[in-house]
């Protein structure tokens, strides 16, 4: 008799290659499971629960984990899902096992699979060893989202273009051995630790990509099921590599050609940004677009480039006005076009709603705000841009436009402090006046689906949103070390609010003597010219 059986519908994929992955294993339906009478302690059961499309069988997975409890199964493996982690715009990238997405408890995907979890800890709690493996995408056909790929055509939804991770069955069977030759137990996410976006993963495969809005692809698919082709939904398998020395040895890309039946090229595996940024679209959009606003529309000048880096982590604080983002994308353009480096910005989950403004967002660098991704944007020595005023500041009335707010709970300075990065602080003056809020239109149904605190009325917007061409002028201020404090001073309240009050009022100090020196919203100046300095220059090409 085998020590390890897998229990799992044969007619359902991937059971077959799963089974010829692992070797010296033997099948056993479900229902077969159910008739059985006694369990050996030594052997392992590894179950695969049957899916249809992104839902496991309830019925079938309550009957089964019973039976384990009933007869005592020595070893179980339950393979779950990534689906358990929920979806939305506000999920984090690389999520680890403990996390929770606020607001998932309605989403019925997430719930099922949560279910299926709690049943297994709660029925086989006892005298079994229970290992839950979180299993992102399998590069499988009749897997999704695999199984979309595996045609000559894949529908996708305009405007957003999401990445994927995808497990090789291969590597889903060396995780399997890995964690009964460990003997492990506890909860593990199993993922590549690599990423392909999906209309890459169309290209490689050599399919057709069709983009059909989702109020008419809702007929056909379930909308909650659109979500998971609309957002990211990374995991981590930081712990499983830490705790079992577990790597997949096959990257997304070439998981996803292994199942078309090819090998991966150098250039396909050499892999994709983990959060989504595209530097070749940002260079592209560069020479174009962000170069004809920045040149001759609203004409940026910037001053104190030389504050920023040139290699290691940095925080850039910065103040954004005009509720659209566009100071944050001239931000970003002016520091890849004068220094070479490429700044991520966190961005409100609201702009991630927006077909196109989310792809437009996500390809330029910005991550989802929360405290993780800004972790590790830091600790992979990255430049991190953030508005710690937050969305208010934002949408603050004209009149008030170039009056900081409060920087909340200072985050960013237990975050730089944290990470012993520089603050940076940066102002612009100008991008107020583009989409200058004159009044606003309260609506608690849009601030729901936005979440903007109202609908903003200006000049041009929401009638004919054109930005005004102002002049901008944009001062990046000398950095603020840290590393006098050290990191456990992020405990310490007083160093906190000191160290915000500084940033704050040196930003503040910034915009008034620029504003002293403005004659124009329009025209001239506002930087001395001197032989010694100078409008920053471009790096050369």
């Amino acid at each position: 008799m085998t020590d390890i059986i897998l229990i799992a519908n044969a007619r359902r994929s991937p059971t077959a290659e799963l089974q010829r992955a692992l070797g010296d294993v033997r099948l056993m339906s479900p229902q077969d499971f159910y008739a059985s009478h006694a369990a050996d302690r030594e052997q392992s059961y590894i179950y695969l629960p049957t899916a249809d499309g992104t839902l496991p069988d309830s019925a079938e997975t309550q009957r089964v984990l019973q039976h384990a409890a009933q007869v005592s199964a020595g070893r179980f493996v339950l393979l779950s899902s990534a689906f358990v982690y929920g979806i939305g715009p506000g999920r984090q990238a690389l999520v680890w096992e403990d996390y929770s997405l606020p607001g998932c408890e309605s989403q019925k995907i997430c719930e099922q699979w949560r279910s299926l979890e709690s049943l297994a800890v709660k029925l086989l709690s006892g005298g079994t060893i229970l290992t839950v493996l979180r299993v992102c995408p399998v590069a499988e056909p009749s897997v999704f989202p695999a199984r979309l790929l595996s045609h000559g055509w894949t529908t996708t939804l305009p405007g957003h273009d999401p990445v994927f991770q995808f497990l090789s069955v291969a590597d889903l069977a060396r995780a399997i051995l890995c964690v009964l030759e460990r003997q492990a137990c506890g909860t593990f996410n199993v993922a590549p630790d690599n990423v392909v976006p999906l209309h890459q993963a169309v290209r490689i495969l050599g399919s057709i990509r069709l983009p059909f809005p989702r109020t008419l692809q809702r007929i056909t698919r379930g909308a909650e099921c659109l979500e998971y082709l609309r957002y990211s939904w990374s995991i981590s398998g930081e712990k499983m590599k830490r705790e079992l020395g577990f790597v997949p040895q096959n990257s997304s890309v070439t998981a996803l050609l292994q199942m078309r039946g090819g090998e991966a090229e150098t250039k396909q595996a050499a892999g994709f940004d983990l959060f989504g940024m595209d530097k070749d679209y940002i260079r592209f959009y560069g020479k174009t677009l962000f170069k004809f606003l920045s040149e001759f529309y609203w004409r940026i000048e910037d001053r104190g480039m030389e504050y920023i880096p040139a290699q290691g982590r940095a925080l850039l604080v910065g103040m954004h006005r005009g509720f659209m983002p566009f100071d944050g994308v001239m931000a970003l353009h002016t520091i890849v076009k004068k220094t070479g480096r490429y700044p991520r910005f966190l961005t409100h989950p609201g702009l991630l709603k927006f077909p196109f403004l989310a792809n437009f967002m996500t390809k330029l660098g910005g991550v989802v705000a929360c405290q993780e991704s800004a972790d590790h944007v830091l600790a992979s020595n990255e430049l991190l841009g953030i508005f710690p005023e937050g969305i208010h500041g934002a949408f603050s009335l004209y009149r008030d436009a170039y009056k900081l707010q409060g920087f909340g709970r200072d985050a960013f300075v237990k975050l730089a402090l944290r990470h012993q990065a520089p603050i940076v602080p940066f102002v612009t003056v100008g991008s107020a006046e583009i989409f200058p809020i004159v009044g606003k239109i309260k609506s608690r149904r849009w601030t729901r689906y936005a979440g903007w605190p109202f609908i903003p009325i200006t000049p041009t917007f929401p009638l004919a949103p054109v930005p005004l061409p102002s002049k901008w002028h944009t001062q990046f201020l000398p950095p603020i070390s840290t590393e006098q404090y050290g990191p456990e001073a992020v405990e310490d309240r007083a160093v906190v609010r000191a160290i915000s009050r500084e940033v704050r009022m040196a930003m503040q100090q910034a915009v008034d003597d620029m504003l002293a020196r403005r004659k124009s919203v329009f025209f001239g100046s506002i930087f001395e010219r001197s032989q010694d300095e100078g409008q920053s220059k471009p790096l050369p090409v």
